[in-house]
């Protein structure tokens, strides 16, 4: 969850209170991550260290590294919700198995994957927005684009306009757990009573 990201952020804007737990044994997993011969993972587990840092630096956020460890443990997810349970404290993830781990065994979780999506505009069918095609999509004749936040957006009969600005119509929404995607139509095939967005 560390090389995310997005923890920082949050944290900067002060929405999560409290004392950040590290346990030492995620610390030891970044840097074999660090450590890496793949460059990519390299790369994640570098930028994981230097977001630790930066946390650490901040004036209002309490950050601490601690000892516990379970050797008899070897899943460092395992290990995590152990650690959890012991300290009676809170998760932070962006994994949803580990989510789901840790709720099975009664530990509170804070999913920044669903922080992010709840954080989203909501979107209504009927509703007009401009998007810009960047690829096909898996049906024929589909384009796909995406929003601002990263929502993929679905638009029938919008392959011929790949690299295109266009005009489209919300159809549906579909919310999952990975997150949301928006199905739409190009603006001028939508019926007319589906289309009340202001100005049009």
């Amino acid at each position: 969850m560390i090389i995310d990201g997005r923890i920082a952020d949050i944290c900067e804007t002060g929405f999560i209170e409290g004392t950040f737990i590290i346990p030492q044994f995620i610390l030891q997993e970044l840097q074999h991550i660090a450590d890496s011969s793949d460059s990519i993972k390299r790369t994640r587990g570098r930028r994981g260290l230097d977001i630790l840092n930066k946390m650490q630096k901040q004036v209002d956020l309490d950050v601490r590294i601690v000892e516990h460890d379970f050797p008899k443990i070897k899943d460092v997810d395992t290990k995590l919700v152990a650690l959890a349970k012991e300290m009676n404290a809170k998760v932070i993830t962006n994994d949803f198995n580990l989510n789901k781990v840790a709720e099975l065994q009664g530990i509170s979780v804070l999913n920044i994957n669903q922080l992010a999506n709840a954080l989203k505009p909501v979107v209504l069918p009927g509703e007009v927005m401009n998007v810009r095609i960047l690829k096909e999509g898996k049906e024929s004749g589909q384009g796909v684009a995406y929003l601002d936040d990263g929502t993929m957006v679905i638009v029938d009969n919008a392959k011929r306009y790949m690299g295109k600005n266009i005009e489209v119509t919300v159809t549906s929404v579909l919310q999952t757990t990975a997150g949301r995607m928006i199905f739409t139509e190009l603006k001028d095939e939508a019926p007319a009573e589906l289309v009340h967005n202001l100005g049009y």
